[in-house]
């Protein structure tokens, strides 16, 4: 058997063992009786820590749950990551033999991101990511619609186990899960401190990029800041994610583990999902905050919706993944005004943009172009990344960065992960960033950083700031 569990290894050294060695993918699906996806992740099978994603869809009875590596990939190169992945994936998938598989997001399936910015300055918390990673899970729990699927992915060689002791171990495998089912129990653990980073240095950072787009012809800028926790032991993984399913249904609650991290949000943000040839991606940004009085938050929402400043922070991202997927889809429908999207700590102007892939456009073509869209980067996109870089002081990682799934057919999803934070044993590191445009206040973009760290720092038993 082929292990890349305890590290990664590069696409044409993957690719290069399965050739000379005559090995191939063996993924093998069959429908389980109902579990939790929650208790799952926790306890899907022991010493897969650091090798474990979680995915639960917004609005929908979706998940996916991985433990375990069949093979995973990580690369740090700069260029073609995009199109690394694609072909590493294509390569795998074009000989593997699958079994049982009938519904998307069964089978064999990659999970994964990519780093925002593979150009800036590299810090030492995101050295167990780099700037691709994903990895097949060797067990993995897919809901669909109250159907519950177990798929088991290995790559074999013919002259060692044949199928018969696949089938034979996936089934006590099965047997030994269900028999351990339990519920996720609630582990609170105490913060010791918390404290934001840097927090005059970034009001600073706002006025000079403020003033700077008030003289150029530079439209906006998205500029993002970090608070660090310390907690008196590791927080558990598990619990924050049942925290965020429970706190935040309209989201994509996700984690991604790599060696002692873990990376973790409920982002509202999707990227891009490709069903089939059907293209839905959204439009996100412009935010006001929400209230526990009805009639205040329907007033807040209200003023979203007519407020100039933000209407033109949003107009930006919809021109942009409108240009971006024009080349690369048919029939795009984009509708002339936004609607309201409501989470519980905050709502934005939201606009859906839809489309049919033309012919042989990949998933991951479809993020290459929309990656970073205004809504995390700004307008235009060079000279904005030039400005993050110099002025933001911090390495971004995984944090606005696409994150999501592929299946061997090619359909998939990737949002932005953004309301999100670094999990590192006793420490969090969270994440929180705003558009900024000429009309922009310093203060108030400070106070909106701080609505959007709410969905982390809540899941992570803290008080809101």
């Amino acid at each position: 058997m082929l292990r890349a569990e305890n590290q990664a290894i590069a696409h044409s050294n993957i690719i290069k063992q399965l050739e000379t060695k005559q090995k191939t993918l063996f993924s093998l699906t069959t429908p389980i009786d109902p579990f939790d996806p929650v208790v799952f992740y926790k306890q899907g099978t022991p010493n897969t820590e650091g090798k474990r994603f979680f995915w639960k869809s917004a609005n929908e009875d979706f998940y996916l749950v991985g433990v375990g590596a069949a093979l995973l990939f990580s690369n740090l190169a700069k260029k073609n990551r995009f199109d690394d992945i694609h072909q590493f994936w294509k390569d795998i998938v074009q000989n593997a033999e699958i079994e049982g598989s009938s519904i998307i997001g069964t089978g064999p399936l990659l999970f994964g991101g990519f780093s925002f910015d593979p150009d800036t300055g590299k810090e030492q918390e995101w050295s167990d990511f780099g700037d691709t990673f994903f990895y097949l899970p060797k067990y993995m729990l897919t809901v669909v619609n109250g159907q519950h699927f177990l798929t088991f992915n290995q790559i074999m060689d013919p002259a060692g186990e044949n199928k018969t002791s696949q089938y034979k171990h996936i089934e006590e495998y099965m047997n030994d899960l269900l028999a351990r089912q339990s519920t996720v129990a609630v582990e609170q653990v105490s913060m010791t401190s918390c404290t934001e980073i840097g927090q005059a240095e970034w009001v600073k950072a706002v006025e000079d990029i403020v003033n700077l787009l008030k003289s150029t012809d530079i439209k906006k800028v998205v500029l993002a800041r970090k608070m660090i926790i310390e907690f008196t032991k590791s927080p558990s993984i598990a619990t924050v994610l049942e925290q965020l399913r429970r706190n935040q249904p309209g989201s994509f609650a996700f984690a991604l583990e790599s060696g002692s991290s873990c990376f973790l949000g409920a982002s509202p943000e999707r990227l891009v999902k490709k069903t089939g040839e059907e293209v839905l991606s959204t439009c996100l940004a412009g935010s006001a905050p929400r209230s526990k009085d009805p009639g205040e938050d329907e007033w807040l929402g209200k003023n979203l919706l007519n407020d100039a400043k933000n209407r033109y922070e949003h107009q930006l991202v919809v021109n942009m993944i409108k240009n971006a997927l024009n080349p690369i889809c048919t029939n795009l429908i984009v509708p002339e005004e936004p609607i309201l999207m409501k989470t519980p700590a905050i709502q934005h102007l939201y606009t859906p943009i839809t489309g049919r892939a033309k012919a042989g456009q990949s998933i991951f073509k479809m993020v290459e172009r929309l990656h970073p869209t205004p809504a995390l980067g700004g307008v235009p996109t060079i000279e904005a990344l030039k400005i993050i870089r110099e002025k933001e002081k911090m390495d971004r990682g995984l944090y606005a960065g696409p994150i999501g799934w592929t299946d061997f057919r090619g359909n998939g999803e990737f949002i932005v992960g953004i309301r999100s934070g670094l999990i590192q044993n006793n420490n969090a590191i969270l994440y929180a960033g705003c558009g900024l445009v000429p009309d922009s206040n310093p203060q108030d973009e400070l106070i909106e950083t701080r609505i959007k760290f709410r969905p982390m720092l809540h899941a992570l038993g803290g008080e809101e700031k």
